[in-house]
């Protein structure tokens, strides 16, 4: 019988807490949402299954930045990961390097203006960091890596908040897939509001050929002047530029293929995995963390108008016959190709089909890509 009892005791039912117990529901609606509605289900499964898993007392499948070895030197399975693939900035780069060998940048060359929409749409990231901080009380560091969820770019935010503030990056990825998720749902409204009938009515000029060398030549000379210019920028960009470069090369399938398919679906199961397994109950479930979803929301709510607003101000001093369409503007953040969908659906359904913008908004939509990782490069350039 004391076996039994000693048994029970050890056991993880005993070890429980109502913290686990809220973890669980929240991994439970993180799994659902990705299974049932299609909400970035690469990430958000791994995650939510990180989470049940941190969340298992005694199982020791937890992550943490502060984590130290026993005498043992024992190291559970999801921190070796953490150390090796967070601790170390390696896995958010190698994301870039697929999402790089998957993504065209030929509607950004055709319409090279679309590049300041990009830049206008990171506006939400600064804004959101000044009020983490002057608002809130953040530290500046944390004020930071909260302000990159609204350049609603995953692996970005994952990366400066590693750096700048890792105790704050299960929220902060958290917070960044849902909102990358929840595009659909979130611009249309802003959309509503800051485009008249006529502005939505504005016509897409068709898109100009882009040469083979152009194609080439525009990886090397991005990642050369970004990281000349801001240099912590460079791992981001200059990963996103050789993936690119594989792809657009003619030579180099093999190596495109590799990067944007068994590579970035293994770095992204074992990211995903290790952003779950930093939401340990005790460190997550704190006020702070209902903070950064609200800051979140804000960010990526004025990023998106940032987009549309500065469109608008450059029809004020284009001609008429080259006036843009200032919805693309909203596609600006890099929720790649998500926000340019929701665009094209937007446009399309207000005009009866007259106006098809998808392609016109898939060139500020890549340059956000650029755009988030610029804003990571200049946060660490400040801060670091």
């Amino acid at each position: 019988m004391d076996a039994w009892i000693a048994l029970a005791q050890g056991s993880g039912f005993a070890a429980l807490t109502w913290q686990n117990a809220v973890m669980f529901a929240i991994a439970g609606v993180l799994i659902y949402l990705a299974v049932t509605r299609n909400y970035e289900p690469l990430l958000l499964v791994p995650i939510g299954f990180g989470a049940a898993l941190a969340n298992l007392p005694g199982a020791n499948l937890d992550a943490s930045s502060t984590f130290v070895a026993g005498a043992d030197g024992h190291v559970p399975l999801l921190q070796l990961i953490y150390d090796a693939g967070i601790g170390t900035e390696l896995l958010p780069p190698l994301i870039f390097l697929g999402v790089g060998a998957l993504t065209d940048f030929r509607p950004l060359l055709a319409r090279p203006l679309m590049l300041v929409l990009g830049a206008a749409a990171q506006v939400g990231i600064f804004i959101a960091a000044l009020g983490a901080h002057y608002v809130f009380g953040f530290e500046v560091r944390e004020a930071a890596a909260i302000g990159i969820i609204g350049g609603a770019d995953g692996p970005t935010s994952i990366f400066l908040t590693a750096i700048l503030a890792p105790e704050l990056l299960g929220a902060v990825a958290v917070a960044a897939y849902s909102y990358m998720a929840l595009v659909p749902v979130i611009q249309p409204p802003i959309l509503r509001l800051l485009t008249s009938r006529a502005e939505r009515e504005i016509p897409v000029a068709d898109e100009a050929v882009v040469s083979r060398t152009a194609v080439i030549l525009f990886p090397i000379a991005i990642t050369v002047l970004v990281s000349l210019a801001i240099p912590p920028a460079a791992p981001l960009v200059g990963m996103l530029m050789f993936g690119n470069l594989l792809r657009e090369s003619g030579v180099t399938d093999r190596l495109a293929k590799t990067a944007s398919g068994p590579l970035i679906n293994i770095v992204t199961i074992l990211l995903g995995l290790t952003i779950g397994a930093t939401m340990a109950g005790a460190s997550f479930l704190r006020p702070q963390t209902l903070f950064i979803l609200l800051l979140g929301a804000v960010a990526f709510a004025f990023s998106t108008a940032g987009g549309i607003v500065f469109a608008k101000l450059l029809n004020l001093v284009l001609p008429p016959a080259r006036r843009i369409n200032p919805c693309i503007g909203a596609a600006g953040v890099s929720a790649v190709p998500m926000s340019a969908r929701v665009v094209q659906t937007f446009v399309a359904e207000h005009t009866q089909g007259r106006v098809n913008p998808l392609m016109a908004a898939m060139g500020p939509n890549v340059a956000g890509v650029i755009g988030s990782a610029v804003a990571a490069g200049v946060f660490l350039a400040l801060l670091r």
